[in-house]
């Protein structure tokens, strides 16, 4: 379900995240209170696990094998809107499958927009992870991006600033 802004502005923006553990859901909330966005959540009919060694494993497996889980219904025009900001766990080194199954879906709809992502994780990989996303969706290049690190686990002036620095640039 999208959720509405009720912020008035000459850009329609949304926020489409998958978040597995709060992290990437958390700073989304974030991001909605500073800019006017709505905010769609994405949700595999089968969920992945949330602990021990099979969310690593299966989580992993699903994001390096580049699978398309299929997604809980949701009612949006991705057309309405002039700026996409993607936001995604880091699994692997790459972005999250339900991310990979909402762009191919939507694909020719995203042509021409203003895209940006952010990114969650709690080592590295964000950056080829953006890089995977660039190609996912056939652009060259973000309006933005950001890197956080356990946004909700682990607060920290250093999220809080790119949280702010990422509200600047879009």
């Amino acid at each position: 379900m999208v959720q509405q802004s009720k912020k008035g502005t000459g850009m329609k923006r949304i926020i489409i995240y998958f978040s597995l553990e709060g992290n990437t859901e958390y700073i989304a909330d974030e991001l909605a209170k500073v800019l006017p966005a709505d905010k769609l959540k994405l949700v595999p009919k089968k969920a992945y696990s949330t602990s021990g060694f099979s969310k690593f494993f299966w989580g992993g497996k699903s994001a390096v094998m580049a699978e398309k889980p299929e997604l809980e219904a949701y009612d949006l025009d991705v057309s309405a809107y002039d700026e996409i900001i993607f936001g995604f766990p880091v699994w692997a080194g790459t972005f999250t499958p339900p991310l990979r199954t909402f762009i191919l879906e939507n694909k020719e709809n995203l042509k021409n927009k203003t895209i940006a992502a952010f990114a969650c994780q709690s080592g590295s990989g964000a950056e080829r992870a953006f890089s995977k996303l660039k190609d996912c969706i056939g652009i060259t290049s973000f309006a933005a991006t950001a890197i956080f690190i356990d946004p909700k686990d682990k607060p920290s002036e250093d999220n809080t600033h790119r949280l702010s620095e990422f509200c600047q640039m879009l």
